[in-house]
């Protein structure tokens, strides 16, 4: 049997906010492995144990920007420990160096784009009395891009393609960052994640009492719900909630080719 150490049972705290007992039992039942826990405790009704780890765990700014062309754009994140740093304009200044230096240089990796600010970083660091880390960039290419921020809290990169105009993508991007979806359409979601997510329903539809037959029509609902959560063209324009995406997207002749999204803190 695998150990079930504190480093295991953390995680899984921080990824549920679920009691350490509990946390500690559920992982001793699965083996040691997380993503199994978390099932279990959903199948059992800890509701809980369906958030994610997403959690704003730490302090910073996310920051977005486009070329003026709008067909190249960067999004980083970088981390302090308060939000009083986070609002020094000391800081607010860092961010935005490295933010128009990774555009202008092209920078997309991670470790060179440390590597080039670390002397910086430190002196911020001697200066605020706080660390500082430079945690994740990404970079965007296509044919139209769009950006929006929200409170530097969250951040959104969108590319679109056809008869676009900078209100719409912008409004795009805003119901992105609002309502958060992981996939643009249903076929981008992976088999194994719609297989996992329908026996979770089907088992928490019969652990009710729920006949088989039952059990599946109640299952198929939830699958729907579990679409329109996830998927972006499945849900309700924040602009307009008498339409869907895809109706937008119709209605103008355009096409999503993908997006990027950051919230402050998550997956730490």
């Amino acid at each position: 049997m695998i150990n079930i150490n504190n480093d295991l049972i953390k995680e899984l705290r921080k990824r549920t906010s679920i009691g350490i007992l509990e946390c500690k039992q559920a992982l001793i039942k699965a083996n040691g492995n997380i993503e199994l826990a978390i099932d279990n405790m959903r199948k059992s009704g800890l509701k809980t144990a369906s958030k994610k780890s997403g959690r704003i765990t730490s302090s910073g700014l996310i920051a977005v920007e486009t070329t003026s062309n709008r067909q190249y754009g960067v999004m980083i994140e970088i981390n302090c420990e308060t939000d009083f740093v986070a609002k020094d304009s000391t800081f607010q200044e860092f961010v935005k160096t490295v933010k128009i230096t990774a555009l202008n240089e092209k920078i997309n990796n991670i470790d060179i784009l440390k590597t080039r600010f670390e002397e910086q970083r430190s002196n911020i660091i001697s200066k605020v009395g706080e660390n500082i880390n430079i945690r994740r960039i990404i970079v965007l290419t296509g044919n139209f891009l769009g950006s929006y921020v929200h409170g530097s809290k969250i951040g959104v990169i969108v590319n679109v393609s056809g008869d676009v105009t900078a209100d719409l993508v912008k409004h795009i991007a805003m119901h992105i960052a609002a309502k958060n979806p992981k996939y643009i359409n249903v076929d981008d979601i992976p088999k194994n994640v719609m297989v996992r997510e329908y026996h979770i329903q089907m088992d928490i539809a019969i652990n009710s009492g729920k006949s088989y037959k039952i059990a599946e029509k109640i299952t198929e609902g939830r699958m729907n719900k579990f679409l329109n959560d996830v998927v972006l063209i499945k849900q309700n324009f924040i602009m307009d909630i008498n339409k869907t995406i895809e109706q937008l997207l119709t209605e103008y002749h355009i096409k999503i080719n993908n997006f990027a999204r950051f919230e402050l803190g998550e997956n730490i």
